[in-house]
């Protein structure tokens, strides 16, 4: 019996330590697994036909090439598995995706189940609204129904507002940021808060995009960035390397032009949002620090 147990014991903490071993696991199948979105704006999203595209994408797939050579691999296969803000976590975790290339809020409660890589760009949580809703502040929802994707920290930001302010305002949760937009597209409801770069780039890709604008203050300062597995030092160092080295070589500020300056696919609009100082800074000094970090300055 007591065999048994050792042997099983033994078997589960052989399976957990090839877990975390992410580059053997991938020059051992062949093969790698990206977390994309459908519809995290021009940072991870879909161009139908299992296809994706997007900054996070893009930066990913670099690193990916960076990895194979690393690994001396003839070919690496790149499979794609879309997360949503709710199951994200959970497929890093259980080893469903390697690396996962949407928009996720590195802070701290994140940290204790995953790991995050250098932090890719600094995003502001903001307001979108119908342009002829007369809306321009967080103080004039009061009473309103406002949109919000289940899963995103722009929930707890929202509640965090509403009991400062005292304000009584209706959640609507969208299963994904497409969804969450709809809601403000229908009318079902009157403000969408999300990170600006989303709600900029389902903005650019609406129907008419000048019956949208983003208006208010910022709600909250977040680092976005590249999610892999924890207690998987050699992983996540080879990540960060090689996002560090397109920060020094200049290609990471070129990625932002194309993806947030230049017009992009399917519909060949522009974003339009320029890099903030925020991710100038975390460009210059690389790091994997909470957004808590920043709520302290």
């Amino acid at each position: 019996m007591n065999k048994s147990l050792i042997a099983l014991a033994a078997m589960f903490a052989i399976g957990s330590v090839a877990h975390a071993d992410t580059l053997k696991k991938i020059k051992d199948s062949g093969a790698v697994t990206m977390g994309v979105r459908e519809s995290s704006g021009a940072l991870s999203y879909t161009l139908g036909d299992g296809k994706y595209t997007g900054f996070h994408v893009e930066i990913c797939t670099r690193v990916l090439a960076d990895i194979q050579k690393q690994l001396g691999m003839a070919k690496l296969e790149t499979k794609y598995q879309p997360v949503t803000s709710g199951n994200r976590i959970p497929l890093v975790q259980n080893g469903t995706v390697d690396i996962e290339c949407g928009s996720t809020t590195n802070n701290a409660t994140r940290q204790k189940d995953v790991a995050f890589a250098v932090t890719t760009f600094v995003e502001e949580v903001r307001i979108a609204v119908k342009a002829n809703s007369g809306i321009t502040s967080i103080a004039q929802l009061n009473g309103k129904n406002v949109a919000t994707t289940t899963g995103t920290t722009s929930v707890q930001t929202l509640r965090k507002n509403e009991r400062a302010t005292g304000m009584d305002f209706k959640e609507i949760f969208g299963k994904d940021h497409a969804d969450s937009f709809l809601l403000l597209e229908s009318g079902r409801a009157e403000a969408f808060v999300m990170d600006g770069a989303i709600l900029a780039g389902n903005i650019a890709k609406a129907k008419n995009p000048a019956d949208f604008k983003i208006v208010g203050e910022v709600l909250s300062v977040e680092p976005i960035a590249i999610m892999v597995r924890k207690d998987d030092p050699a992983f996540k160092k080879a990540v960060d390397d090689s996002i560090i080295a397109m920060i020094k070589s200049g290609d990471m500020a070129k990625l932002w032009d194309k993806w947030f300056l230049q017009a992009i696919p399917p519909t060949n609009t522009k974003v339009g949002l320029a890099v903030s100082d925020s991710t100038k800074a975390a460009w210059a000094n690389p790091n994997d620090k909470p957004m808590e970090d920043y709520a302290k300055k």
